[in-house]
């Protein structure tokens, strides 16, 4: 029986400010909406996984500066930018855009229902991030810190994902053994393979069906995936996936999908003022 579901921050409750990216593009002449840029995104992701963290086996950090670099450039490619200097000129972009918290302002507009659904179960629900201290200070400003029953800050606890500690620390904050726990987040490498080696169930988050067959579960979003667990690991959609190959998620746009972050007191939301949210790249997972 399953009692607790933990949730990965970026790209899972909180998103990217695919909107500021887009300005800043134009500012260097390339031209590119927000939701080219999310789709641009969820490319880049699955190549940031297959080129960095899988061949590394945990020893690639998602916090690193390497790594982060590394994303900038596979969005960009994934536009169609190969331009140096384009790539360099957003690269320093990003390490100054409003640090430390950086660019992940944005709350998933599938968050807060995948939040009270899962309360209202009566399933605990907590948070494992790999963040450089600031996590829950975004995820209080969005207005899904009250939903949560904890928040592990990798910054905090001195250990990131993949390794299984910040898993079973998440345990120990539950009081569940392994098997009554399921984690959800956008990184096979780093997620999937991380809440196995702590013998945690997992549900890669794949909005476009870029993944391709992996060997777990898979949801478009969040409230899917919390769908998902509840419905139990043989649900037949997910084997149907498993066999027959990515299915690419319905085209959305931006205005339908993306949910704004809630003003701080020190900076506006991004979809009126995109250059005003607070947040840095370099958190990744």
């Amino acid at each position: 029986m399953i009692r607790a579901v933990f949730f990965d921050a970026g790209n899972t409750l909180v998103r990217m400010n695919y909107a500021a990216i887009a300005v800043e593009l134009a500012a260097h002449g390339v031209r590119a909406t927000p939701d080219e840029v999310q789709r641009a995104e969820w490319r880049a992701r699955v190549r940031l996984d297959d080129e960095v963290f899988a061949p590394a086996s945990g020893a690639a950090s998602t916090e690193s500066g390497s790594s982060a670099g590394r994303y900038v450039r596979l969005i960009l490619e994934a536009l169609g930018v190969t331009d140096d200097a384009v790539a360099e000129a957003m690269a320093e972009w990003r390490h100054a855009y409003n640090a430390p918290a950086g660019l992940f302002t944005v709350a998933d507009p599938s968050a807060e229902p995948a939040l009270e659904l899962a309360r209202a179960r009566g399933l605990t629900a907590g948070v494992i991030s790999n963040s450089n201290g600031t996590i829950r200070a975004t995820l209080r400003t969005l207005g899904l810190l009250p939903s949560l029953d904890f928040v592990l800050d990798s910054a905090e606890v001195g250990v990131e994902k993949p390794d299984p500690r910040i898993f079973r620390l998440a345990l120990e904050r539950a009081r569940v053994a392994p098997r009554e726990a399921v984690y959800v987040g956008d990184l096979y490498s780093v997620d999937v393979r991380g809440a196995r080696a702590a013998g945690l169930d997992a549900v890669l988050l794949d909005p476009a069906g870029l993944w391709g067959a992996r060997d777990c579960r898979s949801a478009p979003d969040v409230l899917a995936a919390v769908r998902l667990i509840l419905r139990g690991p043989g649900d037949s959609e997910t084997r149907s996936r498993r066999a027959h190959g990515p299915v690419a998620a319905p085209k959305r746009s931006l205005s339908e999908t993306t949910a704004v972050a809630r003003s701080s007191s020190a900076g506006s939301a991004g979809a009126t003022d995109p250059r005003g949210e607070a947040r840095e790249l370099s958190r990744v997972a």
